[in-house]
């Protein structure tokens, strides 16, 4: 059976998160009913990441097997068809070989979190940032993202229901960059745990708004306990940005 990959775009303000769950809408699942319109078969969608409720992606990646070949041209452009309201795009479609997995292939994921960092509300960008209205010292939440890089247990930053079997992971990048009155936190490793990302940003918006001294991102993750994490931040400000091969 031909294997394909996908490149997908979507908003995730509408969905319960990337997999399939019963009686609630799902990116996977609108993907594969999607598929079935145009194809008719029953074909299962596995995405690179697992993105929960009201995330967005601008690179997600996931594969699919048909029973036959199909013009990559016509399942992009088909399938964008048969989407349509659901905000979700597929920016390309392109054979791979059996063996391909957009998960277990994958090398590292890059994500990216916005923070609007003003007094008055998004108009453009409602569901799509974290509306912080207090003052953000993003050159203090630079620093103490340092001690975070490398390979650590991350229980601090590991959301209780997370079924990784190991809370030991190796951050490559974790970069903190304001443009204006927005803020972008670059979170970049092979995997991470659930709610890792936003775990570690809702702590760092503690440090860049005072409350917390820079140094206690550090002690934080040298206690490995969830209790000592600071609040989670909001999903709508998270996006899958891309996954490399």
């Amino acid at each position: 059976m031909p294997r394909y990959r996908l490149t997908l775009e979507y908003d995730g303000t509408p969905f319960f998160g990337w997999q399939r769950q019963e009686d609630i809408p799902s990116v996977q699942q609108t993907i594969e009913e999607a598929l079935f319109r145009l194809t008719g078969e029953t074909v299962t969608v596995r995405g690179a990441g697992r993105t929960d409720t009201g995330v967005h992606a601008l690179g997600q990646v996931a594969h699919l097997d048909l029973s036959r070949e199909w013009p990559t041209d016509r399942i992009r452009d088909g399938l964008n068809a048969h989407l349509r309201p659901a905000p979700i795009v597929v920016l390309a479609a392109a054979p791979v070989a059996e063996d391909f997995d957009a998960r277990f292939s994958a090398t590292r994921r890059h994500y990216v979190y916005r923070i609007l960092n003003r007094r008055s509300p998004p108009a453009l960008d409602r569901d799509r940032v974290w509306h912080v209205t207090y003052p953000l010292d993003a050159e203090a939440m630079t620093v103490a993202a340092r001690p975070l890089l490398g390979q650590h247990d991350f229980s601090t930053f590991r959301a209780a229901e997370c079924q990784a079997k190991s809370p030991v992971k190796t951050l490559d990048q974790l970069d903190v960059l304001r443009e204006g009155e927005e803020i972008r936190v670059l979170a970049s490793a092979r995997s991470f745990l659930m709610s890792q990302v936003r775990s570690m940003v809702g702590s760092l918006v503690q440090v860049g708004s005072g409350r917390w001294p820079e140094s206690r991102m550090a002690e934080i993750l040298a206690a490995a306990d969830r209790t000592a994490c600071g609040p989670l931040a909001p999903p709508h400000g998270l996006y899958l940005a891309r996954v490399d091969y």
